[in-house]
């Protein structure tokens, strides 16, 4: 009997069962196609050693002109400035307290209870106090004088923080320790935190759609919602805003050491904006954007309000009858969702629509119009540009826009969007690998997991499929790196790493699980059983490939309603020529699978003796 070449059809079919998949793949994990192959995606490493609080979900990186390569990165909990192997913290003071701040300690307790006149901070928000005395036991100087993040908020004037050494060993005070500090004791007061989950409860009612709790007539406050950063780079220097908060300035001259500031706070600023949802810098014609943002004379948020500054300037912000900055309110929505912008125009996502932004110069400065109403995007950063094109993901669908909106055909939409958590899709983020040509959507699954564990990936080369899963909160491509950088989403205060992806074989250091596995296979119409005796295999290795070790699982079921169980396993490495199986069934399935480090594979076209047979 001749041997049968098993030849599927490329790309990820899950809009069916795995028994209407025939001659097709069903599912896969860590795998990509490359010219109609199935391959193993390539590892990632840790960046660096050092790590950063908060899950970050923003990621800017740029080159100044002295050739100093930064990355920005926005955490739930921090704002940092990546230098190197080093991450700096340069989260914005909120306010400061100036010999205004004592404290108050517990004989065998390590709570220490701090005094502020209205304060207004929150609980988890960090201060760094200054300037305090030893309160006359173990709580000394050096205890007091250094950040701390607040333990509990007891009035507007007190709250609690938890007493340690500067090694982060907690301290207990002792029966000396009755002194409050001094009198001269300051704190300073960092933006307050965000959450790292959205915050469902949205309704009639509420300001907003999607802005307020339900029945509530105040807009949710920025810390009290998932945080979500946007930034862009101004020069040598970053712009960066936190939705529905402030908008922030980092001036590189001043180095690492110094942190970033109110844009209003800036030298020379006029009329600029104090809150917004999303920040950009207009690249052609040097307008810093603000989308939903205070209008001109308001301390609110005008959720569908766009305002922009002068050109080639990040401070002047008051429109005059000599320069370009301005302000229009879009028409068709509540709220602006998110903005990207392309190489001709920004787009403008709404809850109801979709926006161009064009400049066209003076005298209007920009030109809007509305591309397509009803269509949305399912979270501020689904949205990317990519070959071409810009890609992005509603709330049931994939799109592509090159002048007009088209949606794309995707043979898993049905497995993405049906264990997609709706809750927590504001997380969703779109992304980018230019070197095989694909767009990566990140998202959460299931009604109890709130945090990013699949993605789902588009070839736009090859119009092909693939799904599988990796926690992370945010990726770029990194135009100053030779390859892409991605962040874990390890919640809570919890430290994160970023990671370099597509280096290596392997997942930090730890073997990567690859597989692949195809839709049920039969012969004829299924009528017949069949024997399956032995297999040639037909892979590409690399890497180490004196190890490389792969499993080909062959599964099996009588009716298309059964599970598929195991018939045969049989092990592939580099010398191996063929495999024998002895696996009967009526529908078989083939799993192509590896678990081992330091190598990477590419499937060719398996071979197996299949033919008609009888049941035993």
């Amino acid at each position: 009997m001749p041997l049968l070449k098993l030849q599927f059809q490329p790309g990820i079919n899950r809009e069916g069962t795995e028994y209407s998949a025939d001659a097709g793949w069903y599912n896969s994990d860590k795998i990509r196609f490359r010219k109609g192959r199935p391959e193993k995606i390539g590892g990632w490493e840790k960046y660096s050693v050092s790590s950063f609080l908060g899950v970050c979900r923003s990621l800017e990186d740029w080159v100044v002109a002295d050739g100093v390569a930064y990355i920005g990165l926005g955490t739930t909990l921090k704002f940092y400035i990546n230098e190197g192997s080093s991450y700096y913290d340069v989260t914005p003071v909120r306010a400061t307290t100036t010999d205004g701040v004592t404290f108050a300690a517990t004989n065998g307790s390590s709570t220490i209870t701090v005094t502020d006149d209205d304060h207004g901070a929150a609980v988890n928000d960090f201060v760094t106090f200054s300037g305090s005395a030893s309160l006359g036991g173990l709580i000394i100087a050096a205890v007091l004088n250094q950040e701390y993040q607040i333990a509990g908020i007891t009035s507007t004037d007190v709250y609690t923080i938890t007493a340690k050494d500067t090694d982060g060993d907690t301290v207990t005070a002792n029966g000396s320790d009755s002194g409050d500090g001094g009198s001269g004791v300051d704190g300073a007061y960092q933006i307050s935190v965000g959450l790292d989950t959205y915050v469902q409860g949205v309704g009639w009612g509420a300001s907003t759609w999607g802005s307020s709790t339900f029945g509530s007539s105040s807009a949710l406050s920025a810390s009290s919602q998932l945080r979500l950063y946007s930034q862009d780079v101004f020069g040598d220097d970053l712009i960066f805003n936190v939705r529905s908060g402030g908008v922030y300035y980092w001036d590189e001259s001043s180095g690492t050491s110094a942190r970033g500031v109110a844009l209003s706070a800036v030298s020379g600023a006029s009329d600029a904006p104090t809150i917004a949802l999303q920040v950009m810098m207009s690249d052609v014609d040097k307008h810093v954007i603000c989308f939903g943002v205070n209008p001109l004379g308001s301390s609110s948020i005008d959720p569908l309000h766009i305002r922009w500054s002068d050109s080639e300037s990040a401070v002047d912000w008051t429109p005059t009858a000599i320069n370009s900055a301005g302000g229009v309110t879009l028409s068709t929505g509540s709220i602006i969702i998110g903005a990207l912008k392309t190489r001709q125009e920004m787009l403008i996502w709404t809850d109801a629509g979709m926006h161009s932004m064009r400049f066209i110069g003076s005298p209007f400065i920009f030109q809007f119009s509305v591309v397509n109403e009803g269509i949305s995007m399912v979270s501020p950063k689904a949205a990317v540009n990519a070959g071409g094109a810009v890609y992005f993901m509603d709330r049931g669908g994939f799109y592509a826009y090159t002048g007009s909106i088209q949606p794309i055909p995707c043979s898993v939409l049905d497995y993405v969007f049906s264990n997609l958590n709706i809750g927590q899709a504001f997380k969703v983020f779109a992304t980018t690998n230019v070197d095989h040509n694909e767009v990566t959507w990140f998202y959460p699954v299931g009604s109890d997991n709130t945090e990013i564990t699949n993605y789902v990936t588009y070839n736009y080369a090859e119009q092909l499929w693939s799904v599988g899963t990796m926690d992370r909160g945010a990726w770029i491509e990194a135009n100053s790196k030779n390859y892409p950088i991605a962040s874990s989403v390890v919640t809570g205060s919890d430290t994160n790493y970023l990671y370099i992806q597509e280096q290596g074989y392997d997942a930090d250091g730890s073997a990567m699980t690859a597989f692949i596995e195809s839709g049920d296979i039969e012969m004829g119409d299924g009528e017949r059983y069949m024997l399956l005796s032995r297999m040639i295999p037909d892979f590409i290795f690399s890497g180490d490939t004196g190890s490389a070790s792969m499993d080909v699982v062959v599964k099996g079921k009588d009716f298309p309603l059964e599970d598929l169980t195991t018939l045969s396993t049989s092990t592939v490495t580099s010398s191996t020529k063929q495999s024998f199986l002895r696996a009967r069934t009526r529908s078989s399935a083939f799993r192509i699978e590896s678990s081992g480090s330091g190598f990477g594979w590419r499937l060719g076209d398996l071979r197996v003796d299949m033919r008609p047979d009888g049941r035993r």
